[in-house]
């Protein structure tokens, strides 16, 4: 059973909440430093993502939804919980620039310009190698987001989970800008995630997407990272 449509403004409810086997029933709410994150409260929320569970999540732009990377039903529940068709690009959130180019396809010149921009503010559309699930991918360009993210509980979490994080900006159906509180993200969406990790407000603009998969460089969407760098 999946999530019902959510309504601009409002909840999602008890009764549309998805059965999830050993996985709570409401969100669990962690409290985390935002420079120094608690061991601790990341281990548990690892743990929670290892068992298939979808979190929201501070990044160094504005709260975003993830998963693990071969979770399949996290990534339905994504697509539920925005109203996503079929070709949004979802983003591999990684640790550092070695992961990174596990996933996605750098010749020389693209390299040098991701390289230099990370981490940071940005999410990069390009070729996307065998290591990236099928589901994940454009259908028709075969391409993927992928970021690295300037945000201690961001990379508190990667390092910890040891792989990308499945991500998608917490934009809700019928908003005009991403949620920018713990509080609000779990009162709204308290049976259709498993977890709020709140380390306090997140800005309210999301990455700026630039698209490498042609060679030259494409601004698609402006966001918190500067444009200028890739004109």
């Amino acid at each position: 059973m999946g999530v019902d449509p959510l309504p601009p403004g409002g909840t999602v409810g008890k009764a549309t909440a998805r059965v999830r086997s050993k996985l709570p029933v409401m969100a669990r709410y962690f409290d985390v430093h935002p420079d120094n994150p608690q061991p601790r409260i990341i281990g548990q929320v690892v743990d929670l993502l290892r068992r298939d569970g979808l979190i929201a999540y501070p990044t160094d732009s504005c709260f975003a939804l993830g998963s693990q990377l071969g979770n399949k039903d996290g990534m339905d529940r994504i697509r539920e919980i925005r109203h996503l068709d079929s070709g949004h690009h979802f983003t591999l959130v990684c640790r550092d620039f070695a992961q990174l180019g596990q996933f996605v396809q750098l010749d020389n010149a693209v390299f040098r310009a991701v390289k230099a921009a990370t981490p940071g503010q940005y999410t990069f559309i390009l070729p996307a190698t065998k290591e990236v699930p099928r589901r994940l991918l454009h259908p028709r360009k075969r391409t993927v987001g992928v970021r690295i993210p300037d945000h201690p509980v961001t990379r508190a979490l990667l390092d910890e989970l040891g792989e990308p994080l499945l991500s998608s900006t917490l934009l809700l159906p019928g908003d005009d800008e991403p949620l920018t509180q713990g509080w609000e993200i779990k009162e709204r969406l308290d049976h259709a995630v498993d977890a709020v990790v709140d380390a306090g407000d997140c800005g309210t603009e999301p990455t700026t997407v630039v698209d490498f998969s042609e060679g030259e460089p494409e601004i698609v969407r402006v966001g918190a990272g500067d444009p200028e760098r890739f004109a």
